[in-house]
Formats: structure tokens, sequence, C-alpha cells
């Protein structure tokens, strides 16, 4: 293993931050290249076949060029569309992000389960299954909640989101029958546990959230036990789409380690 292999973060914006700041916990040498598909964000408005092509065609690439050690797709949208195309194609250990409804169903009192994704996440059969499989049993509320990717996004560029995001977010589950009841919320896309305090505020003390990060950062340290890293000396960061935006990108990226954005 070349010491300097990186490990391949993706998302379709800042999101896989959230997993970027686990794997730095657990693996603090380890060369990471964070990308941020901005061409294509938000990925949840998107059809399943136009999100499968996408993802696929770019990681190939990437992979291509870069000689990861290890790709994470940090995005729970791409991953319940794309991970097992992914892993057919690519000769290269594939870590997916998924919904964290397991850790939920254990830590719920009141049986009842809030879950917080895109329009593409919450609708896919992966979701079903992982709900049969972990929270039969209990109920599992599930909305929609797109404009917290743009608000998610907007607040690490040091941007404040307006109030009523969150209030739409909260009101979606709590609307429902047995909304009332909420008192677990598994953030179904890793944009969201950037915006923990706003929607702590909004739902009140007696609800906790839950997302996969730390899982996945344990999962690939698991993968790449015992394996040499060269440091983080050569951490970059790629984004397609609108070069005049990787100023401000690049300021959100800083804190966690990143000091330089290529284009694809």
């Amino acid at each position: 293993m070349d010491p300097n292999a990186p490990i391949l973060i993706f998302d379709s914006g800042v999101g896989g931050l959230t997993v970027l700041a686990e794997v730095r916990k657990l693996l603090p040498e380890a060369p990471v290249i964070y990308v941020a598909d901005r061409a294509a964000l938000p990925y949840g408005d998107k059809t399943e076949a136009e999100i499968a092509a996408r993802v696929c065609g770019l990681l190939g690439r990437l992979a291509e060029r870069y000689h990861p050690r290890l790709i994470c797709i940090a995005c729970n949208t791409a991953s319940t569309i794309a991970l097992g195309m992914v892993r057919e194609v690519l000769e290269v250990p594939v870590v997916g992000t998924v919904p964290a409804i397991k850790p939920a169903a254990a830590m719920t009192k009141t049986g009842v389960i809030g879950l917080l994704g895109t329009k593409a996440t919450i609708r896919q059969a992966y979701v079903d299954k992982l709900e049969a499989e972990f929270a039969a049993g209990k109920r599992l509320i599930r909305h929609a909640a797109p404009e917290l990717v743009a608000a998610a996004e907007l607040k690490l560029r040091g941007g404040t989101p307006d109030p009523a995001v969150f209030a739409r977010a909260v009101a979606g589950l709590r609307e429902q029958q047995d909304g009332d009841k909420i008192d677990v919320v598994v953030l179904a896309c890793t944009h969201f546990p950037l915006l923990t305090p706003e929607l702590s505020a909004e739902f009140g003390a007696n609800v906790q959230f839950i997302d996969g990060a730390q899982g996945i950062a344990r999962r690939i340290a698991y993968l790449t036990q015992g394996q040499p890293f060269g440091g983080t000396d050569q951490d970059q960061a790629i984004a397609t789409g609108d070069e005049r935006d990787n100023p401000a990108l690049l300021a959100a990226l800083r804190p966690y380690g990143i000091h330089r954005i290529q284009p694809l």
C-alpha cells in the first residue's frame, strides 16, 4: 500500500464533512481527498437513473486518476441508489452511508422515530428494508426536507439560514400521525448534522438526533487497519461546478484540514 494513497470522501456538497470530521478523529494521519459534486447538487431531487449514472461515472474517473486506497460515498442518497453498482465496477473498497435506523430503534423510548432525508432517500426500498429489519414493532415517520441541504451549505459558508426552513422540516414530521411522540430523529443526509443546533431548538429538548458519521468512520478505520499513512500534506478538495464559488467553499473546508481545491 502506497502511504500516500488517499481516502476519497465523496458527496454532492459539504455534507460529507460530517464524515471527514469523524475520520480525522480516528485516522489523523490519513491522506484525504474530499470531492464535492456541486454541479449536480442537490442529488435528492434527481431520478435514480440520473444519480446512478452520475456517481458511477465520477467515481470511476476519480479512482483512475487518484488511485485511492478506499472510497467513501458520504451521501445517503447516492449510497442507497448507487453503492452496489459502484462496488461492482471498482476494484477498491467502497464504504457507503445508510440511514441510522438500527441505532435509532435501540434509542427510542416511545417507539416512534422520525427520519429526515432527501426526496430520493426516503422513497428507497433500501430504507424499507432497514425499517423492516431493525425497527419492526416501532413506527418510523419519514419526511423529505430538501431545503435543509441548501441551509447546511449556506451555514457552512458563513450565512444564516431562514428559521422557517427548520420550522417546516419539524412540522413535516410532527404533523403526521403519532408525530407528537417522536423522541429520536434520524438525520438521513450527511448535510443535516451540520444543522443539529437549529433542529434541536425547533424540536425541543426531549428529542435526540442520530446520524451515521461515527459508524462510517469506524468502518473506514477497520478496513485500513495496519496500513501505512503518509500524512495529510497532500490533502485537497476536488469540486465540480462554478469555480467562482471556490473561495467560499475553501473557507468551509479549512477547519477540516483542506487548504486547496482543484476542478475535476
